[in-house]
């Protein structure tokens, strides 16, 4: 199995879902775009593409982030669907997905950051790849946005604050708006790049503290999503 990584920022890191990666002994490559290593010229080496969050949103040009080329994301996105690969998007990552399939990505009602339930829809409920999650999961939280919807899309998950936080474009194809990567040391590296989160914590309704996110115990949220990427992994 060979995994593939896309990553936008440091802080932004994979977390569970190399650690998955990693104790299943699969390849893993990747393509830190931050640190400006080219994307695959094609899907043919990748069994699973995933692609990582990140500040920018996909309307942002290469002229305001030299880095991150959204068109060219988009196009490798497209070729791995294609070639029937698995593609799993976090937060970025799935409005890109979005995007690609040509449903634009929209503002989400609030700014989540923290540790918040996300609630399964009636089709999340029926989705055989995440239905051990449970009626209602505690999961982490960093965004503004949502991805966008295709007809045939299903939203599988929701929150009080965002009503998109997981979809499953295709039985291969997921986007996770919600960050169930997060470990502590992902966190300690989120909570450094945010410009002053005790003070948004008092500003806004679902950003939490730093100390209680720092505190957090993320180990029964990244074994659902192993649960979750084995299933996936089957699937293929």
């Amino acid at each position: 199995m060979n995994i593939h990584f896309i990553q936008h920022e440091i802080f932004e890191a994979p977390g569970a879902y190399l650690n998955w990666a990693e104790e299943r002994n699969y390849k893993i490559s990747f393509s830190k775009v931050y640190e400006n290593e080219p994307l695959p010229d094609s899907a043919d080496l990748i069994d699973m593409l995933i692609v990582m969050g990140g500040p920018q949103s996909p309307d942002t040009t290469t002229a305001e982030c030299p880095h991150f080329d959204a068109a060219a994301e988009m196009a490798l996105i497209q070729k791995c669907i294609k070639k029937g690969k698995a593609v799993v998007g976090v937060c970025l990552g799935s409005q890109l997905i979005g995007q690609t399939l040509g449903a634009k990505f929209n503002h989400s009602p609030e700014k989540e950051i923290g540790v918040f339930p996300i609630t399964l829809t009636e089709e999340g409920k029926k989705d055989d790849k995440i239905n051990h999650f449970g009626n209602s999961l505690n999961v982490g939280h960093w965004h503004n946005d949502m991805p966008g919807l295709t007809t045939e899309s299903n939203v599988l998950a929701f929150s009080e604050g965002c009503p998109v936080q997981i979809v499953s474009y295709s039985n291969l194809v997921y986007g996770f708006q919600c960050h169930m990567e997060l470990t502590t040391e992902v966190v300690s590296l989120l909570i450094e790049s945010e410009d002053d989160l005790a003070a948004k914590s008092k500003k806004y309704k679902f950003v939490q503290h730093p100390d209680f996110i720092q505190s957090y115990d993320y180990s029964e949220m990244n074994a659902k999503l192993f649960q979750f990427l084995d299933k996936l992994a089957t699937s293929l």
